[in-house]
């Protein structure tokens, strides 16, 4: 049976005393003109590299060759100045992440860009070809895989064991991020026990960061199709990924805001939500529990709960989840929105705040939000193995990886 593979790397990483400043959150996770705004004043940030359109003006095409090569200059710069150093090893990382109470505790390495390929590693979402472009873009200029794609496995209490072990030494860096967020990782010279722990994970999920693992499947296919003889061993055959179990996870909901009411006003839209769900006013802007959803309109927030009639009963990993429950009963047939990823009138809102959002933009440009209980991490599991595809927006991974703290270079 073949099982996941996981591969020590020589990290290109900061200096310890510069970790925090160069570090920065997801290129994904923020607007140009937020990564400008948390860049500010700080020329070490991450955020140079992974959003390089930020160093220059504000008229830039961010997918222009102009941004790809800015993107090479600020990192080439943090080499030249000594902020990042490539160790002279190959090592595993022990990243932990504590955010409040909770803790999750992983192991960065190396994955098989082959088991990608093969579904040894497993998706739960569809890729958009223009930001596989970006990626594949960003990662040819650099030559690097600048942000560890997030990923997950069942847990086993052997791996996590080893991890724990690898954490009672000092780590290479711990520090607080401007989130309140702690970030703490252990440096591991190679140890095959480690290796041969993973032997004994049959697959792998990825979690979040599909588009950076397809670009890396990407980059592959094309130096394969250059040179049909690249070894095995060769480093762009392997992306930077970082593994949690499955049970220290934490999902939060990707919560909807609708511009408009489909051409009805409060009084009728509310009429027709109420023939399909139960609706009753709340005080509280968080579902409790599944096959619940929170609502605000002008104003309020309403609790609603499908009526008996509308409740699906399927076999199925993805007409199960509430979000497709949602998709059918209400997003359709009452609000005239079919494709939600393509859809210009809903937008999406995820992570801690994100009600408090969702109110102050009805308050101040109408239209209805909607809230929902999170997806657990083992409804998207099922939908991974039964090689199906989550509905549009349906994760928010909470606490996030930091970017610019381990980059593998290819």
């Amino acid at each position: 049976m073949v099982m996941a593979t996981v591969r020590p790397f020589r990290a290109l990483r900061p200096v310890q005393d510069k970790a925090d400043r160069v570090s920065s959150v997801p290129y994904d996770v923020v607007t140009t003109k937020e990564a400008r705004t948390l860049a500010e004043g700080n020329p070490l940030s991450f955020l140079h590299v992974i959003r390089p359109e930020i160093d220059l003006p504000d008229s830039t095409d961010p997918y222009s060759d102009e941004v790809y090569r800015k993107a090479k200059e600020n990192l080439s710069s943090l080499v030249r100045s000594d902020i990042l150093f490539q160790e002279e090893e190959y090592c595993f990382y022990i990243y932990r992440i504590q955010a409040g109470i909770h803790e999750q505790t992983g192991l960065a390495c190396c994955c098989s860009v082959s088991e990608y390929d093969s579904d040894i590693i497993r998706k739960h979402e569809h890729t958009r070809r223009e930001k596989e472009d970006d990626r594949l873009r960003h990662m040819l200029t650099l030559s690097a895989h600048a942000g560890p794609v997030l990923m997950t496995y069942r847990a086993q209490q052997k791996t996590e064991t080893l991890l724990e072990q690898s954490t009672k030494g000092s780590p290479i860096y711990d520090f607080l991020a401007e989130d309140g967020v702690r970030h703490t990782i252990w440096r591991e010279p190679e140890l095959p026990s480690i290796s041969l722990s993973f032997r004994e994970v049959p697959l792998l999920y990825i979690a979040d960061g599909h588009h950076r693992a397809a670009g890396a499947s990407r980059v592959r296919r094309a130096a394969v199709e250059k040179n049909p003889g690249l070894r095995e061993e060769e480093e762009l055959n392997f992306f930077l990924a970082v593994l949690f179990p499955s049970n220290q996870l934490r999902i939060l909901p990707y919560n909807r805001y609708v511009a408009d009411l489909n051409g009805l006003d409060g009084k009728r839209f509310l009429e027709k939500v109420k023939q399909r769900f139960e609706v009753s006013e709340t005080g509280s802007p968080v579902p409790e529990k599944r096959r619940q959803y929170c609502m605000y309109l002008e104003g309020k927030w309403y609790l609603l709960i499908p009526r008996a009639d509308t409740e699906v009963s399927s076999s199925d990993p993805v007409s199960s989840l509430d979000l497709s429950l949602f998709q059918e009963k209400l997003l359709g047939p009452v609000l005239g929105i079919i494709d939600q990823k393509n859809d210009t009138r809903i937008d999406f809102i995820g992570g801690e705040g994100s009600t408090e959002k969702l109110a102050l933009r009805v308050d101040q440009e109408g239209g209805v939000a909607f809230s929902f209980f999170p997806v657990s991490v083992e409804e998207l599991l099922a939908v991974a193995d039964a090689h199906m595809i989550m509905p549009p927006k349906s994760t928010w991974f909470s606490p996030k990886l930091r970017s610019g703290l381990l980059i593998h270079r290819f």
